[in-house]
């Protein structure tokens, strides 16, 4: 079943952030991840919460977003994003489909 890495990021240091995106993109392959939204255009249809930067990364499985979010190859680039940024970051499994 596909997990979700689901991140709301607040860049208060953009040029210190700057290296953040290669690096992650560096870093998915190895376990599988890819970006289904990463910082576009949202609308809020609900509520009030005010989003900044969104991402959605999706994984094939919980165990290997949880590997890639505690795995060396990440360390490094998990450092800048929080020393440039504050957010908010779950992880989430994804709905089982009937056939």
């Amino acid at each position: 079943m596909p997990a979700y890495v689901i991140a709301d990021i607040d860049v208060h240091d953009a040029e210190a952030y700057r290296p953040y995106p290669p690096l992650v993109d560096e870093t998915l392959g190895s376990f599988g991840g890819r970006f289904l939204v990463r910082g576009g255009e949202h609308e809020v249809l609900e509520g009030d919460w005010q989003p900044h930067r969104l991402v959605v990364i999706e994984f094939p499985t919980i165990d290997e977003a949880r590997r890639w979010y505690d795995s060396e190859a990440y360390a490094g680039a998990m450092a800048i994003r929080k020393s440039a940024s504050d957010g908010n970051i779950i992880l989430v499994a994804g709905a089982l489909t009937s056939a």
